[in-house]
């Protein structure tokens, strides 16, 4: 069986990518919903169904035992439900996880954190509700920052420029001792935000959170891990497929890639 990654669009592959580099004996299959993407501005009821085709296609079609959601405005608006309803009615001995708590524990850390994410995310406050569960006294500063999903899905660094100083504006008066990314599409402007923001304050990265979060639950739980097939094998599928975003998926998962087309 395999390892599934679900993505509202492309940026869960910095996340796949990362995974696949710590882990690199697994078979892993990747799905973006490069269709409907960004859902940061949709529904809570439309993530939810969006979500859900993801996941079952990934249990049906390519035989995961494990997704992981790698998108966070699924991971705050459809993975409880998921969790709860979805597989205990349909596929009771398999597992969803996403990247929004892992996120949350790294933050909790802190005296006083920031966190960009889409619209969804932040209007979710699925962050803050994470972080007080874990320490009340970290003071918690958030920022929407709906473009930067767009501009990531095109390869736009230098046009996101202006839009991240803008939305990292309201973090310099705070005080922070570090920025989340909360979005998996945002470390593709990792380099960007570290010019803009002092170096003393330390940005989260779920690409470099997640893999050892995921290496280190797959070591507490052997009975997940030990039914993964070891053919080191990584497919990629989307539900739209453009020339652009071709090139992207060759640029940030290597230039054997090699996207395939698929309906939900």
């Amino acid at each position: 069986m395999k390892i599934g990654i679900f993505d509202s669009g492309l940026g869960g592959l910095i996340i796949a990518r990362s995974i696949r580099k710590m882990m690199p004996e697994y078979d892993y299959v990747y799905l973006g919903d490069t269709k409907r993407v960004p859902y940061g501005n949709r529904s809570h009821e439309a993530v939810f169904e969006f979500t859900k085709q993801g996941v079952e296609y990934l249990f049906k079609k390519e035989n995961c035992a494990i997704v992981i959601i790698a998108c966070n405005t699924a991971s705050a608006r459809a993975l409880r439900r998921i969790q709860q309803e979805y597989l205990v009615q349909n596929f009771p001995e398999r597992k969803v996880l996403g990247v929004l708590v892992p996120t949350a524990e790294e933050c909790a850390k802190y005296k006083r954190v920031g966190i960009i994410g889409t619209a969804g995310t932040i209007t979710s406050n699925t962050f803050v509700d994470e972080i007080e569960k874990l320490n009340t006294k970290t003071k918690i500063f958030q920022n929407p920052a709906p473009m930067l999903v767009p501009l990531a899905e095109e390869g736009e660094k230098v046009r996101a420029v202006p839009f991240l100083n803008e939305y990292l504006k309201p973090f310099k008066a705070k005080k922070i001792e570090a920025l989340a990314l909360g979005c998996t599409h945002y470390p593709f402007f990792k380099k960007e935000i570290r010019k803009i923001l002092p170096k003393n304050i330390k940005i989260i990265s779920q690409d470099e959170i997640v893999p050892k979060k995921l290496k280190d639950y797959f070591v507490r739980h052997p009975e997940i891990s030990k039914q993964f097939s070891k053919g080191k094998t990584t497919k990629i599928l989307l539900t739209d497929l453009t020339k652009n975003i071709e090139k992207l998926s060759k640029k940030w998962f290597g230039k054997d890639a090699k996207p395939e087309l698929i309906k939900l």
